[in-house]
């Protein structure tokens, strides 16, 4: 059974994504002899090769060789016209096709095609870009125990990765993960300006907040405790944490959330419609 230091991989897109995986795997012990990138930019291609010495094509089709894994990394707004360019190399290589594309189904991917290939839809999050990615995986039939393994091995190089057995749910991982850090950020943005206005300076108030993130992200992964047992340690009986979670209980903040991510989940639904 091969393992990744023996896969040959070619990316189709070389984005920020492309780019993190890239660095991730070759961390993980791949040469870069193992990885091609192609992509239409020049300055993309200029930096890939630079940064990790892949070599990169202009032509998504000039690079292919027989790799074991064919990674597309681009915009799912153009997903189905870069398959139909490299249709027939696929068709005639029959690697695994790995897709970070919102929205586009494995089916999608496998009409496309042309033909019923092993297909990993997954959906990374932009702290793969620092090695911190939280990402959800679906195979289709066609994908063997190998090449779950080899995708695991993949994904894992830039975060954690899971499992899930109904591609729907990728949606639902969408919804959370992908779109997730957002979330976050525009919880911290509104922490640090809550602060500048009780006159914190604007240094101080974002120090605090991301100090105070990356703090309570860390020890929530590291505690045996629940999240709810975690937040009950904090807050004492009238106590200034108990005035700030009575205030967002007020606010709804449960139910604020809980739309936002079902306003997600249903965004990421009606995508691949729009783009079959």
């Amino acid at each position: 059974m091969k393992s990744i230091q023996d896969i040959r991989i070619r990316f189709i897109g070389a984005g920020n994504m492309a780019a993190s995986l890239i660095g991730g795997l070759i961390n993980k012990g791949l040469t870069a002899s193992q990885i091609t990138a192609s992509d239409p930019g020049e300055n993309q291609r200029q930096y890939i090769e630079k940064q990790f010495q892949v070599l990169t094509y202009g032509d998504n089709n000039s690079h292919f060789g027989m790799p074991d894994i064919v990674l597309i990394a681009v915009k799912p707004q153009i997903m189905k016209t870069v398959l139909a360019d490299v249709k027939d190399t696929i068709q005639r290589t029959q690697p695994l096709v790995i897709s970070v594309a919102a929205g586009i189904t494995t089916e999608q991917i496998t009409q496309w095609l042309g033909a019923e290939l092993p297909v990993v839809r997954t959906m990374p999050n932009t702290p793969a870009l620092i090695g911190q990615g939280a990402i959800g995986m679906y195979a289709n039939a066609a994908v063997g125990t190998e090449q779950k393994q080899l995708t695991e091995q993949v994904m894992d190089a830039v975060g954690t990765s899971i499992w899930v057995k109904d591609e729907y749910k990728i949606d639902a991982v969408t919804a959370l993960s992908g779109s997730g850090p957002a979330y976050f950020f525009m919880f911290m943005e509104y922490l640090q300006q809550a602060a500048e206005k009780l006159g914190l300076s604007a240094e101080d108030a974002a120090l605090l907040t991301k100090k105070t993130a990356i703090g309570a992200a860390l020890l929530a992964e590291r505690s045996p405790e629940s999240l709810t047992q975690l937040k009950d340690r904090v807050t004492s009986p009238n106590g200034t944490t108990a005035a700030a979670l009575d205030s967002f209980a007020a606010s709804k903040i449960d139910q604020t959330i809980e739309q936002a991510v079902h306003a997600a989940n249903e965004r990421s639904v009606t995508l691949s419609k729009e783009f079959d």
